[in-house]
């Protein structure tokens, strides 16, 4: 009896033991390590315009994109061309060219970069005459960074002449340029507008408030906005443009925000809006990455560790005992 009953304190403790400390530290879930990645976005140009015809009461829209990514990717194209119901017999418009057109965006853990370049660009617009352009401009740059841990920033540049609807315009600093030409029409322009918060930032190169009155082509009126070079980026770990901070907002600002805009990263396709024809490029945001399990112990590990110790403890003395006691009933019975 006393050599069962330590053999069973034995099994116990060597079972019991093992079974409380692998319970001290249960796997789990975790998910992403580290801080949040930061976003990055960029386009070339974008137009949101209304283009209304000779002999219908409905406006077509204008719906156009060119070079937009979101980070990771980069894109380069330099011509975009669409077509539009009811101009010019549905023949395609070339609505910019220019010698070079970069959108990239970047983004990690660490720091996140949106980039935009146009350079030697025409913008055209439906009604106004092949040699009379919206705009055109030499070089136009914007760029946003955001670091972990430091304050984003913003910049962007106009280099070199610019001329809107003909006219060669003084461009001024932050502020506001108005062309009218008579005949035609009135085109409002906001120069390097920039946006900085306390972990995101966006720059525009160019926006331009369009009012046309074109009469040719069967377009009787083009309205909307134009928007030339823009980037933004939001920090790694940062929630996006909504969070609190200093810095203005710019109307018609609406970056890389268009979700349902997703095209081959720097293909580029079309697709109807309305009457209209739509043609962008859209890069792919990074997936959020998996989860890893992991292993870690809890506040009751001490005690449950503590407990298979004493019943392996309890163990080691049964069996002393038992030996002591076959030892004492050998002798008695020698004796």
């Amino acid at each position: 009896m006393p050599r069962r009953l330590a053999a069973t304190f034995v099994a116990t403790a060597l079972t019991a033991g093992p079974a409380l400390l692998l319970g001290a530290v249960p796997a789990h879930a975790t998910g992403n390590h580290g801080p949040a990645r930061g976003t990055a976005d960029a386009v070339v140009l974008r137009t949101g315009l209304n283009v209304g015809l000779l002999h219908k009461t409905l406006d077509v829209p204008l719906n156009a994109v060119l070079n937009e990514v979101h980070a990771p990717a980069s894109a380069s194209k330099t011509a975009l061309t669409v077509t539009l119901d009811g101009l010019d017999h549905g023949k395609p418009f070339s609505v910019l060219r220019a010698d070079a057109a970069t959108a990239r965006g970047t983004a990690d853990r660490h720091k996140a970069e949106g980039y935009a370049n146009l350079v030697r660009a025409k913008v055209h617009l439906p009604g106004l005459p092949p040699q009379l352009s919206l705009i055109e401009a030499q070089q136009v740059t914007a760029k946003a960074v955001c670091e972990a841990g430091q304050r984003p920033r913003a910049e962007s540049n106009v280099l070199g002449p610019v001329r809107v609807l003909g006219k060669k315009v003084t461009l001024k600093a932050g502020g506001t340029t108005d062309v009218k030409v008579p005949g035609v029409g009135e085109v409002r322009l906001d120069l390097s507008h920039k946006s900085v918060k306390s972990k995101s930032a966006a720059a525009t190169a160019l926006e331009l408030k369009v009012s046309l009155n074109p009469l040719r082509l069967n377009v009787a009126e083009v309205h909307g906005r134009v928007t030339l070079v823009r980037a933004g980026c939001t920090a790694p770990g940062g929630t996006g443009p909504g969070d609190n901070g200093s810095g203005g907002t710019s109307g018609g600002q609406t970056g890389g925000q268009s979700g349902g805009q997703t095209g081959g990263q720097s293909g580029g396709g079309t697709k109807p809006a309305g009457g209209g024809t739509e043609v962008h490029q859209a890069g792919t945001r990074p997936g959020s990455s998996q989860n890893l399990a992991e292993t870690g112990g809890s506040s009751a590990t001490p005690y449950l560790a503590g407990g298979a110790a004493l019943l392996v403890a309890a163990g080691a003395g049964s069996i002393g005992y038992a030996r002591r006691r076959r030892g004492a009933a050998t002798q008695g019975g020698r004796g």
